[in-house]
């Protein structure tokens, strides 16, 4: 991945890339008052090889002048055949407002769409109003099944291809 949405530079995540990114993602949940759990729900960050790149899934970094904004990411999951789950999308302040969250979310779909997966899992915070607004805009269906312990929203959506 390497593209550009207005003065965004989207690319896949690289090595140098580890510490920045959970930095990000850390400020972005004590932002919202969530916790961060580097030994829990984001220790994937720590190992984004394992966690993405080994399982045939994909971590983006989101680059505005130069300076990491921003995280979307996606793994194969066994909670139902054939699916992902999108993970890890995480804008800073200073960067929301300009449509990069939706434009983000769109390109997840279209890469995943483009590796035959069929469905998408989600799971999210309440507290995360913008998320929760943009998931349930997007086709995204509210499901059960909550995984991940500071989240209490599960979303689903089937790819179609037509």
């Amino acid at each position: 991945m390497r593209k550009t949405y207005q003065t965004f530079l989207i690319r896949d995540w690289q090595v140098g890339d580890r510490a920045i990114a959970a930095e990000v993602i850390h400020s972005v949940l004590v932002e919202y008052g969530l916790g961060w759990e580097p030994n829990g729900a984001d220790c994937d960050v720590q190992e984004v090889e394992t966690y993405y790149l080994q399982t045939g899934g994909e971590f983006w970094v989101i680059e505005q002048q130069g300076k990491l904004v921003g995280t979307a990411a996606y793994y194969p999951i066994q909670r139902s055949q054939n699916a992902v789950e999108i993970r890890k999308m995480y804008v800073l302040p200073e960067s929301r407002g300009q449509g990069l969250g939706q434009w983000l979310l769109q390109q997840l779909e279209a890469a995943i769409a483009a590796r035959g997966f069929e469905k998408i899992w989600i799971e999210t915070a309440s507290v995360l109003q913008e998320a929760v607004k943009l998931y349930e805009s997007s086709g995204y269906e509210p499901t059960t099944g909550v995984e991940t312990a500071r989240c209490d929203r599960v979303y689903v959506k089937v790819l179609s291809f037509s």
